[in-house]
């Protein structure tokens, strides 16, 4: 039985100028969502706010079906979380890092966290400050999966590393969902690490969320159309984040079903469009 192991419901938070405003998402067990935005567009905060880093000023969230102010204790014992910058005690050892961790966690996996900082190459005598930030990342990632989370939160984790390393990360977070029973919640600003793996996609803009849907009911309804300047008004109504040139004109169109049974679209160019594609016009249309 499938059920939500995330529900964000109407959630606000105001900083000064900035203000998260209505954010709502769903994250089944078994899936993995990929939370895209511009650096500032509030992806961090929500984050903070699913964590109760920082408190909401309304709104509700529930990990794992329970309330994550009242049931704190429980639902971090169940969540393995990375921030983009992970702190550690750089002068401290891999080893002496993560005995400290463990200290916090209820049903902490000695022989699975040996295994994971074997698997990732990390060197358990090595200081932090010695390590590259690919493997500051794992060993970060090791930490988080070796008291058996049901549900992963990492804040740009991909963000600055190799391709390489990258790739690496992901292929470890589609391991995780294969039981069907955990999720991964990850935000980026890479749209091609969302697009290679991310089952859901949540796009926010300026603290609102823009749009959060299946990626590849996304992609299948999503397209990029092109034509010439001068029948853009005939098809205007219908298009975001349209782009003119002198003599052309370039745009997304949401429902290309629905486009075209309304309009004669034979002198359009078509092309099946990639998230960032998308998430451009979407984002020249909020702004």
């Amino acid at each position: 039985m499938q059920d939500n192991i995330l529900e964000i419901i109407n959630l606000s938070k105001s900083y000064g100028k900035f203000k998260l405003s209505n954010v709502n998402i769903v994250l089944p067990r078994g899936y993995i969502m990929g939370f895209i935005g511009a650096n500032g567009a509030g992806k961090t905060t929500t984050i903070k706010l699913i964590m109760n880093m920082i408190k909401k000023d309304s709104g509700e969230i529930k990990v794992l079906g329970k309330d994550h102010v009242k049931d704190e204790l429980y639902i971090k014992n169940k969540v393995g979380y990375v921030s983009e910058q992970p702190v550690f005690y750089d002068n401290q050892t891999v080893a002496w890092n993560v005995n400290f961790a463990k200290k916090y966690y209820t049903k902490w996996d000695d022989t699975a966290c040996t295994e994971l900082l074997t698997r990732f190459n990390i060197d358990r005598f090595k200081k932090m400050n010695q390590l590259s930030k690919g493997m500051k990342m794992k060993t970060a990632l090791a930490i988080a999966l070796s008291h058996h989370p049901e549900l992963l939160i990492l804040d740009e984790p991909t963000s600055g590393l190799d391709p390489i390393v990258r790739d690496e990360l992901l292929g470890i977070l589609m391991e995780f969902i294969q039981d069907e029973r955990r999720a991964v919640f990850f935000s980026s600003h890479i749209t091609t690490d969302i697009e290679k793996i991310g089952d859901y996609v949540t796009f926010i803009d300026n603290g609102t969320i823009i749009l959060s849907e299946e990626k590849d009911k996304i992609l299948e309804q999503w397209k990029l159309v092109k034509g010439d300047i001068n029948q853009v008004d005939n098809y205007k109504n219908d298009l975001m984040g349209l782009e003119l040139t002198r003599t052309n004109f370039k745009a997304i169109v949401k429902d290309f079903g629905a486009f075209k049974a309304r309009h004669d679209i034979s002198s359009l160019t078509v092309d099946k469009p990639s998230l960032d594609d998308i998430l451009l016009h979407l984002a020249k249309k909020e702004n």
